[in-house]
């Protein structure tokens, strides 16, 4: 491997920020590493903010919003995992809005899932009091999407 190549392959791995880079060619192995230094400094901050996280009065704050985010009422949850859309298409209007009465068999949001969109309907009668995902959000499964009261 002439030292053109070495040099190209080397300024690759510095601009990417890959950690490291090994190529083979016929016989001929490089392998080109970042210095370690660098790469153990980051775990080491990432260690510090969490232990001090907890030390942190957060979790008496997080609480607080927590409860007004999730009024009483009947969750609808998702029933896969995708990505999460209000309206059947980024112009139109939403499907479902807070304040909005609802019926059950009703389309309230579609998920896309593997490019196919799948319309989630109202598994019971009432009235949507929130929405709990922002459009375009992915979703898991069982993961709530708006409270019906």
């Amino acid at each position: 491997m002439d030292l053109r190549k070495l040099k190209k392959l080397i300024d690759l791995v510095e601009e990417s920020g890959i950690a490291e880079l090994e190529i083979t060619e016929g016989e001929e192995k490089v392998r080109i590493s970042r210095s370690s230094t660098q790469v153990q400094a980051a775990p080491a901050m990432v260690t510090q903010a969490v232990a001090a996280a907890p030390l942190a009065p957060a979790p008496a704050a997080v609480a607080e919003p927590a409860a007004p985010a999730q009024p009483e009422g009947h969750l609808l949850k998702s029933p896969m995992v995708g990505t999460f859309y209000r309206s059947p298409s980024p112009g139109a209007k939403s499907f479902a809005e807070v304040g909005q009465s609802v019926t059950e068999g009703e389309t309230v949001c579609i998920i896309e899932a593997m490019k196919l969109l799948n319309e989630i309907e109202a598994d019971r009668t009432g009235v949507i009091k929130a929405i709990l995902v922002e459009n375009g959000q992915p979703v898991e499964y069982g993961h709530p999407l708006m409270v019906i009261g």
